[in-house]
């Protein structure tokens, strides 16, 4: 079964300074549109872009529990420094020919969800 997806973004400032803005990534018509929860482990996690069927993700949301106090980061590969992630905020990442991207986790953390879109 085909999946679209279609994933905007709303930007609003109020205040000094005013804005209403509208982004968004292209519309995926062969979407995987999979939602997933893991739990991490301590240390390096390799996360799968899902694929199959014809199904390809541009993006990939990453949003930590509610509660979280671990330090995430986002790393290509092993050998990579990083990118500390939002404690609790999601996280959009693009996707371009990835087939795998790792969380680093400061420790275990339970209940991480990931949208492929």
């Amino acid at each position: 079964m085909a999946v679209t997806s279609n994933l905007n973004y709303a930007l609003t400032f109020t205040g000094d300074a005013e804005t209403k803005d509208n982004f968004g990534i292209a519309e995926n018509a062969v979407s995987p549109g999979q939602s997933q929860v893991v739990d991490l482990i301590s240390g390096d996690n390799t996360i799968t872009v899902p694929d199959g069927g014809g199904s390809i993700a541009v993006a990939v949301l990453i949003i930590p529990p509610a509660a979280n106090s671990v330090v995430l980061t986002l790393k290509g590969d092993a050998g990579d420094v990083g990118l500390a992630i939002g404690l609790t905020d999601p996280t959009s990442l693009a996707l371009n020919t990835v087939s795998s991207f790792i969380l680093n986790a400061a420790s275990a953390v339970t209940g991480l969800r990931l949208i492929f879109v």
